[in-house]
């Protein structure tokens, strides 16, 4: 090894091992309240309530997750969510990427304009839709059904995952397509045996991104459902409990965000390719 190499080895590691260390820390301080909420949920009520406060249980208390998981409201409400979720996730993938691969590879006159209403639309507070969504959905009588959620779906509405799709579709080669309708295939032969088979990375950041949208959503379930406890995020956001209810919320808390957690896990390699290939391509 030349001695140019040796100094520039010398000079990397203290500053590699110092970025190792700051993202080591930072990591710690984020996971941190999750591995508390995780080992709470496990202790008995006095043990939550005890003094000075005892970080690790005893013993592991699985009663709590019983408990959750026997109780009517809950399963049902967990259920519901979930099947609504991934409902509309589904529609949300497939809808989305029709209108992405409309502005990607058909354009048209009007392809340009409509696109830039796409993004004005990405910039716009979704907050200040709330109430002309409220009034169309009152006047088509779709207040305490699960049809805005649908409807919204097979509207594709969310301007993100249409401007992800886009830019992804952007990068096929034109040739593959141009080969296809030689062969007599139509534009949605095209999509649903071309484009669509070979878009897993935007297909899996724009699932996780939809499933999350209602999964964690507060706001539509109050605004559009008498009794928005029959979603799960509205029913446990409250979380006025007496004291000795606490480790069993905890334990429906954990219960919660798991779906979100394993469903990362099993496609953030897809997830990070989707962000890594739409890009900004014009």
């Amino acid at each position: 090894m030349s001695p140019s190499k040796r100094k520039t080895l010398k000079a990397f590691r203290p500053r590699r091992l110092w970025h190792y260390c700051l993202l080591i820390l930072v990591s710690l301080i984020i996971l941190f309240p999750l591995f508390w909420l995780l080992v709470s949920s496990f202790k008995t009520p006095a043990e939550y309530t005890a003094y000075p406060i005892k970080f690790l249980p005893a013993r592991l208390n699985y009663y709590n997750y019983l408990s959750v998981l026997y109780y009517p409201p809950f399963t049902s409400a967990l259920l519901r969510t979930f099947g609504l979720s991934v409902t509309t996730a589904a529609i949300t993938c497939i809808t989305s990427a029709m209108a992405g691969y409309a502005f990607a590879r058909i354009g048209g006159k009007g392809g340009k304009p409509l696109f830039t209403v796409v993004l004005v639309l990405l910039i716009l507070p979704s907050i200040v839709l709330l109430i002309p969504q409220f009034i169309l959905y009152a006047r088509l009588k779709m207040v305490d059904t699960y049809w805005p959620w649908y409807l919204a779906a097979f509207c594709a509405t969310n301007p993100l995952y249409i401007f992800l799709y886009r830019q992804f579709f952007l990068g096929f080669p034109r040739e593959l397509e141009e080969a296809a309708e030689m062969d007599g295939a139509s534009p949605f032969q095209v999509f649903f045996q071309i484009f669509l088979p070979n878009s897993k990375p935007a297909v899996a950041t724009i699932l996780i991104f939809a499933f999350n949208a209602v999964w964690g959503d507060f706001i539509m379930p109050v605004m559009f459902l008498n009794d928005p406890s029959q979603l799960l995020g509205t029913s446990m956001a409250p979380g006025y409990f007496p004291p000795r209810y606490y480790p069993t919320f905890l334990a429906g808390t954990v219960i919660y965000i798991l779906p979100m957690v394993i469903f990362f896990l099993l496609i953030q390699k897809n997830i990070q390719k989707g962000f890594l290939f739409t890009g900004l391509r014009s």
